[in-house]
């Protein structure tokens, strides 16, 4: 099956099905980073991954890491590590700073967000379309994650800890917060051990995009109204 190579401004994507077998879920190259580019790859289940040096990639996997944030499994450790430690929870206060400690995670593992798209979801929070959660102590960001809003589904893009578990302390709150905002699904892309760990479930790529179909549309009015205060008491 030939990759498809996207108009660099009108890029059109194809049919996620498309996608190649190997590498898993490349379906297409080139486009832009632009916000109707990204938030119309996200309403078909496709996202941006690549290299520093390559060109634009799309991808659509064969296999979805997804979690249903009613059911988010925290181990008995994790409940007492909540209870005892202290921390602030907000939402989108601080999305440059988050998505930026990302980036550094991500380059010591030889993934990249690099400058530009930095840029791109940067504008996708000041459209109100893509979303942080942040963990304080003090006024110290010790762990973070970030994402994009499609309807019913938090797209999950990225999360970083610079303290033990606070990446998890994200996560448990950004269920907690989009619960109550009424969505039902968050993509998290690629299998992980640590995500499956608390309750991640792994979809076909063809049962995933039946659930997208069925959220994408729903209308859902996003609110950083949280602040979660924990003193470790």
């Amino acid at each position: 099956m030939q990759l498809a190579v996207l108009d660099s401004h009108k890029p059109e994507f194809p049919d996620p099905n498309t996608a190649l077998d190997d590498p898993d879920g490349l379906l297409a190259v080139g486009g832009n980073l632009q916000p109707d580019t990204l938030l119309s790859a996200y309403y078909r289940g496709i996202f941006p991954w690549y290299n520093e040096d390559d060109p634009i990639l799309w991808w659509s996997p064969s296999i979805r890491c997804v979690i249903d944030p009613c059911e988010l499994h925290i181990s008995k450790s994790l409940q007492k590590h909540l209870r005892k430690q202290t921390y602030d929870v907000t939402f989108n206060q601080s999305f440059a700073q988050v998505i930026e400690a990302c980036a550094k995670r991500d380059h010591q593992t030889d993934t990249w967000i690099n400058s530009e798209m930095i840029m791109a979801y940067n504008k996708l929070n000041s459209l109100g379309k893509a979303h942080s959660v942040e963990v304080w102590h003090g006024e110290r960001l010790i762990g973070g994650a970030y994402g994009v809003a499609v309807g019913g589904v938090f797209c999950g893009e990225s999360m970083f800890s610079y303290q033990t578990n606070a990446s998890k302390m994200a996560l448990v709150h950004l269920c907690k917060h989009i619960t109550q905002l009424g969505f039902k699904l968050i993509d998290c892309q690629l299998v992980t051990d640590h995500l499956m760990s608390m309750g991640a479930k792994s979809l076909a790529r063809s049962k995933f995009q039946h659930r997208l179909k069925q959220l994408r549309d729903c209308e859902i009015n996003w609110s950083n109204q949280y602040l979660y205060t924990n003193d470790g008491n």
